[in-house]
């Protein structure tokens, strides 16, 4: 039995990056002798142990065939016979195909070396192409490494246009599909995910209401880089850049989604487009099966985010109800994660990065006051049901007129 170091983890190591776990493969073993000596069994469609000790991953060395269309279409072959060199000619990426020995030894039978080298993303053999879980990984290591400056060899993304031209990215199931999205939305370049996707034609199959946003213009005052689809892109990166949380990346990539509905005859105005965003922002969650903390902030930005962009021209009484229908008072988490996607959406235009946006400082001090409004005992007297309700709106609002005209112009 012999035991090897795999995949992430000496990718990762040789490009000098934390490592934060790691996967071992087992060469020339049974799953018999492996819980014999202690492992756990965990694997449900092939042989998969948890080590007694540290409670790492080790899977017997296996080989995969090709049965059905789609990731699941697999059948698993393991035996102690299978060698290492097989064991990694099915991964997906070259640098996702290299070994350490047991004396740290490099075991790099497919490149992986060279190409983290060269900064490239290739494949490792013809049978990528009979998984489309590989797109989006490719996607998402794409999105990972950019920033390192990785590229996708020409002969990889060939091969991921040809899975979409036969059908084969039809097969992905939804949860696969957002399990792979999510990872990527926490990438350093989230927006290259995307990206990717649509170089290869996969973002039309898998995300189609993104896709229909590329060649939507909008009014150049307003959006130098005119198309939608690279707006949603540039939206996304700052949203990334300024650490926000996946559900903001979500929603920055989403909110304008309505977009891609305005009949073109009213290009490039796009007005009513965030009500007509909602509908195909649901359908798209549906589909994908999207946790509703990131649903719910996409909806409520694509909703909000132009009032959000006008705050200083509204009045107490409408900055009060954009509270009121963001349920900001028992949910402040998210009114602030509101604000953080309308900023990526107001910065995330060709040349705007860096301007100032002063809505967000503006709603935070408006709220502020108005959140910490409060009845006593001694003014509940006398109230009863609604009329409490009424009297400590009446105050916020109150509250917010004092905030509204002690407030410095807001552009």
């Amino acid at each position: 039995m012999r035991v090897y170091l795999v995949g992430g983890a000496v990718r990762d190591r040789l490009l000098g990056r934390a490592v934060s776990e790691r996967d071992w493969v087992v060469v020339g073993a049974t799953p018999e002798e492996l819980v014999r000596d202690g492992y756990l069994p965990v694997g449900r469609e092939f042989p998969v142990f948890l080590h007694p000790q540290t409670r790492e991953e080790y899977a017997l060395a296996r080989l995969e065939r090709k049965v059905a269309p789609g990731y699941r279409g697999f059948t698993t072959l393991f035996s102690p016979a299978v060698t290492l060199e097989e064991d990694l000619r099915r991964r997906d990426l070259t640098i996702n195909a290299m070994a350490e020995g047991a004396n740290g030894e490099l075991i790099d039978p497919y490149g992986g070396e060279a190409d983290l080298g060269a900064r490239v993303l290739r494949h490792v053999s013809g049978s990528f192409i009979e998984d489309p879980v590989r797109i989006l990984r490719v996607a998402r290591f794409a999105a990972r490494y950019a920033q390192l400056g990785f590229n996708i060899a020409p002969q990889t993304l060939a091969l991921m246009q040809s899975m979409v031209a036969s059908g084969e990215v039809q097969a992905l199931v939804a949860e696969r599909v957002w399990t792979e999205t999510e990872r990527a939305l926490g990438e350093t370049r989230p927006e290259v995910f995307f990206e990717t996707l649509r170089a290869c034609g996969a973002l039309a199959v898998i995300f189609p209401e993104i896709d229909a946003l590329f060649g939507v213009p909008q009014p150049p005052r307003w959006h130098p880089e005119i198309d939608t689809g690279l707006h949603a892109m540039l939206a996304l990166r700052y949203a990334a850049d300024s650490g926000a949380a996946g559900p903001v990346r979500f929603a920055a990539v989403v909110h304008d989604l309505g977009k891609a509905l305005t009949p073109r005859e009213r290009w490039p105005s796009h007005h009513g487009h965030e009500d007509a965003g909602v509908p195909l922002i649901d359908a798209l969650c549906d589909r994908l099966k999207v946790p509703s903390a990131y649903r719910e902030l996409a909806v409520l930005t694509a909703r909000q985010h132009t009032l959000v962009h006008r705050a200083g021209e509204l009045k107490p009484e409408t900055v009060l109800k954009l509270f009121e229908a963001s349920d900001a008072f028992r949910r402040p988490e998210r009114f602030a994660e509101l604000l953080r996607a309308c900023e990526a959406d107001a910065r995330g235009r060709t040349g705007r990065e860096t301007e100032p946006y002063p809505q967000a400082d503006y709603l935070k001090a408006a709220f502020s006051a108005a959140a910490a409004v409060a009845l006593t005992e001694q003014d509940r007297q006398g109230l009863a049901g609604p009329a409490i309700g009424a009297e400590l709106r009446k105050r916020r609002l109150t509250a917010l007129i004092a905030v509204k005209a002690n407030a410095a112009p807001v552009a």
